[in-house]
C-alpha cells in the first residue's frame, strides 16, 4: 500500500468510526422516530433513485465492465421502488402496539407488544446486484426507525462513491451513510445492534464469529446451490423459456439463479435443442450488451477452470451460442450446459455464480428428493410442474430459503413474502413485514390493574397459598 493509499485507508477507517459513534448516539437519544420521520427517508431513497436513474446504471455498468442497463433498471431499482412503495402503505399500521391476551389471574391486566428500533444496522453488500442489495435490506431498517451504514463491496467503487455522494446530499450521517473504501474488518468489528451480511457461507461464519463478541443479531443471506427440476407433465419449452431467462441474468451472477437442473432422462435431448434456440435468440452473440460481462479477472479464471475440470471429468459441454469462444479481455463467456455431471466435479461442489448450467437426467422425484436432502440446504427451489401431488411433494418432503413453482427468482420480487436463507444458505429475513420484525425489538409491556390479585399469593406461604393454587390449577387461570 504506497503512502496516498495508507491516507484514504486512515480517512475511511476514521470515517466509520466517527458515523458509527453518530448514529449510536442519535439512536440512543432518540430511539423511537416517529412515522412522519420514517415517511421521510423513505421518501428521500424514493428520490434518489427516481432521479438519478441513468447514473445509476452508468456506474454499475463501469464496475462489471459491461452490466446491461436494462437489467440493472429492472432488478435493481424497480425492485427498490416497489419495496418502498410497500412499505409507506403499511408502515403506520405495522408500527402499532399490539395488544396480546391476558391471563385469567391476572384480570384487569394489559399487555401490549410495541415494535421498537434496534438502533444502529450495519450492511455489508456484495457485488452482484450492489445496487439492490446495498439498499434493500435499509428500506426495512429505515421503516422500522434504525439507522444504516453501508458498506459496499470492493468491486462496487464506482457506484459506492456515487451512492455516498447521493446519500450525504440528502441524509444526515446520523441517519443513513454509505462509506466508499471501508475494510471488512474495520466494518464489522463495531457493536452493531444488528448486522446484514449477503455473501458467501465461508465469509458468512466469519463475520456471524465476528458479531458474537458483540452479542450482535445477524441477517446472513449466503446463496448456495439452488436445485431446478422439470417435472414429466410440464410443458418443455414453457420451462426452459423461463428457467434460461432467470439463469443468464446478469450472466448467471445471481445468488437465487438455478444453479443446476434436472430434466426426465428421456426429455434432455430435447430440452437441449430448446436452449439453443431460446438463448441463441436472446443473445445473438456473447458480445451483446445484453449479456453482463463476468465481474472481474479472478471470477472469469475460476469458471473458465470448472469448465475444463468438468470436461476432463467426462461431462459433455453445450456452447448454446454455438462456436462462440470465451472472451478474458471483455471476461465473456458464452452461456454453456454441462450434461450429466458428476459430483466430484467442480460444478457440482460449489455455487457456480456464472453462465454455467449442469444438467442431471433423473427418472423419478424420489431420487431428486434424495439428492437435494443429502446436500446444504439451498436458498431457493424450482419446480416446474402443474401436477399439485408433485409440487405438495417436494415442498413437504425438501427445505429451502424459498421456493418457485412454474418460475425461477421472481418469489424475492414478491414485496409481502419474507426472504432468507436457511442453514448453510443464511438466517433471518428481510422485505416485506418480516423485514419489519428483523429490524425490530418486539418489546413486551405489562402494566397491572390497579389491584393487583397475584398479592393474594404473597407470603406467608400456608393453607391460604394451597387453596388459591388448587382453585387455580382447576380454573385454569395460569
Amino acid at each position: 500500500m504506497n503512502d496516498n493509499a495508507d491516507i484514504k485507508h486512515v480517512e475511511n477507517t476514521s470515517r466509520i468510526g466517527q458515523v458509527f459513534a453518530k448514529q449510536r448516539e442519535a439512536s440512543r437519544k432518540h430511539p423511537y422516530p416517529d412515522l412522519a420521520t420514517r415517511l421521510g427517508n423513505l421518501d428521500k431513497l424514493h428520490t434518489i433513485l427516481t432521479e438519478n436513474q441513468d447514473a445509476i446504471t452508468e456506474a454499475v455498468n463501469a464496475d462489471f465492465g459491461n452490466r446491461c442497463a436494462q437489467e440493472t433498471r429492472m432488478l435493481e431499482v424497480f425492485g427498490l421502488l416497489g419495496g418502498i412503495g410497500h412499505n409507506r402503505k403499511r408502515l403506520k399500521k405495522w408500527m402499532k402496539p399490539q395488544k396480546r391476551h391476558v391471563g385469567l389471574a391476572y384480570l384487569g391486566a394489559k399487555n401490549t407488544v410495541i415494535p421498537q428500533p434496534k438502533g444502529v444496522v450495519g450492511v455489508v453488500a456484495p457485488w452482484n446486484y450492489p445496487l439492490f442489495l446495498a439498499l434493500s435490506p435499509c428500506i426495512s431498517a429505515l421503516a422500522a426507525g434504525n439507522r444504516c451504514i453501508v458498506k459496499m463491496a470492493a468491486n462496487s467503487q464506482t457506484l459506492c462513491k456515487l451512492l455516498d455522494k447521493l446519500v450525504s446530499a440528502v441524509f444526515d450521517e446520523d441517519t443513513l451513510a454509505i462509506i466508499p473504501g471501508v475494510s471488512a474488518g474495520d466494518f464489522t468489528h463495531r457493536p452493531w445492534d444488528h448486522l446484514v451480511f449477503t455473501g458467501s457461507p465461508a465469509v458468512g461464519k466469519i463475520v456471524m464469529a465476528t458479531a458474537a463478541k458483540y452479542l450482535t443479531p445477524v441477517t446472513l443471506e449466503l446463496g448456495g446451490k439452488s436445485p431446478t427440476i422439470i417435472a414429466d407433465d410440464c410443458d418443455l419449452r414453457m420451462a426452459a423459456e423461463r428457467l434460461l431467462f432467470g439463469k443468464f441474468l446478469n450472466a448467471g451472477q445471481t445468488c437465487v439463479a438455478p444453479d443446476y437442473l434436472f430434466v426426465p432422462r428421456d426429455k434432455v435431448n430435447e430440452f437441449v435443442e430448446l436452449a439453443r434456440e431460446i438463448v441463441s435468440s436472446r443473445y445473438p452473440s456473447a458480445a451483446s450488451k445484453d449479456f453482463t460481462s463476468i465481474i472481474d479477472d479472478k471470477a472469469f479464471t475460476r469458471l473458465s477452470a470448472a469448465l475444463e475440470d468438468a470436461a476432463s471429468k467426462g461431462a459433455n459441454l453445450v456452447n448454446l451460442l454455438g462456436d462462440a469462444k470465451p472472451d478474458p479481455e471483455n471476461r465473456k463467456i458464452p452461456p454453456c450446459l454441462v450434461l450429466d455431471p458428476g459430483d466430484d466435479m467442480e460444478i457440482m461442489q460449489e455455487e457456480i455464480f456464472g453462465p454455467i448450467l449442469p444438467v442431471k437426467p433423473y427418472d423419478d422425484l424420489d431420487e431428486v428428493i434424495e439428492y437435494i436432502n443429502q446436500r446444504e440446504r439451498p436458498l431457493a427451489l424450482y419446480l416446474y410442474s402443474n401436477d399439485k401431488t408433485a409440487q405438495d411433494k417436494l415442498i413437504h418432503n425438501t427445505l429451502s430459503g424459498g421456493v418457485c413453482l412454474n418460475d425461477s427468482m421472481l418469489h424475492v420480487a414478491q414485496h409481502d413474502m419474507p426472504f432468507g436463507g436457511v442453514g448453510n444458505s443464511g438466517m433471518g429475513h428481510y422485505h416485506g413485514e418480516e423485514g419489519f420484525i428483523e429490524f425490530s425489538k418486539l418489546r413486551p409491556v405489562f402494566k397491572q390493574a390497579r389491584k393487583s390479585g397475584i398479592l393474594a399469593l404473597a407470603p406467608p406461604y400456608g393453607d391460604a397459598f394451597e387453596k388459591m393454587t388448587k382453585l387455580m390449577t382447576r380454573w385454569k387461570l395460569y
